[in-house]
């Protein structure tokens, strides 16, 4: 007995190693393009294409270059305004539609939720004409307008998540509030939605992740430097200093720790939502 209780814990131990060391290699392999890019921010243009990771002296006045050549300030306000309101619009109408579809009872439900499901095989591309020519014939092109009311309106995989989310939560609480006289609003928006927080939360990270890294739909969109986004600015930056390696890496630093920021604060609800939202594998 005594030797099979030493062999389960000695198989508990290699394999709690090798999980941990698989894990750290893929940590590795995410963090390794942003600590190369904050070490080549750093470096001299000879020094860039050297295999260290530390650069022998440390140059920070790239970072003040960045502003200069380019209106990063202006842009940055511009894509924080652009994904607060988008990730605004979809928090409020996904979690909308989400308790539509889990909570009330109608014709034709869950065929339509399916059919709204199936618009995410549809692939960006595809609707990238659509959606220019009718930012066009309302005039929005090259305007704020067309970078917020495209994504305002909700999305189906963030109803999706609030749906199933939604379902989670017990009937009980609906019994008690329609036993106190509730109206269907008041069910969704006193009584349920304070209990998505987790989930809104998720939808609200992953939305402004996703508007923040945009560059299909700007690029398309705005040519002015006082309407574009970050990812734009990037862009430009690099067809003017495309050889400068060390201003292009010091721009990326800076339009990433926003994000870094966000989902530092974000963390726990993050990670409670995922995995009470039914998308953590369980």
């Amino acid at each position: 007995m005594r030797g099979r209780a030493e062999s389960a814990t000695v198989r508990r131990l290699v394999r709690g190693t090798v999980i941990y060391a698989v894990l750290v290699g893929i940590a590795w392999c995410a963090l390794m393009p942003i600590l190369w890019a904050v070490s080549g921010s750093l470096k001299r243009d000879g020094e860039i294409t050297e295999p260290t990771l530390l650069p022998a002296q440390p140059q920070w006045a790239d970072y003040g270059r960045v502003f200069e050549l380019l209106p990063l300030g202006r842009m940055l306000f511009n894509t924080t305004v652009y994904a607060a309101c988008v990730t605004a619009g979809q928090v409020f109408f996904c979690s909308l539609a989400g308790y539509a579809f889990a909570r009330l009872r109608f014709r034709g439900r869950d065929v339509l939720f399916l059919a709204y499901l199936g618009t995410l095989m549809v692939p960006l591309t595809v609707t990238v004409i659509p959606q220019f020519l009718l930012m066009r014939a309302l005039g929005w092109v090259d305007t704020p307008w067309a970078m917020i009311v495209p994504g305002l309106f909700g999305s189906a995989f963030g109803t999706y998540l609030m749906r199933q989310f939604f379902r989670t939560l017990p009937t009980e609480l609906e019994e008690a509030a329609i036993l106190d006289g509730c109206t269907t609003w008041q069910i969704y928006w006193r009584v349920l939605l304070p209990h998505t927080r987790p989930a809104l939360m998720v939808l609200a990270v992953l939305t402004w992740i996703s508007v923040w890294n945009d560059f299909l739909w700007p690029l398309i969109m705005i040519q002015r430097n006082e309407y574009a986004t970050a990812t734009l600015g990037l862009i430009r930056l690099q067809g003017q200093y495309h050889t400068q390696w060390p201003i292009l890496m010091a721009a990326a630093v800076i339009i990433l720790l926003p994000l870094l920021v966000i989902y530092a604060l974000a963390q726990r609800a993050f990670v409670r939502g995922i995995a009470m939202s039914g998308m953590g594998g369980r």
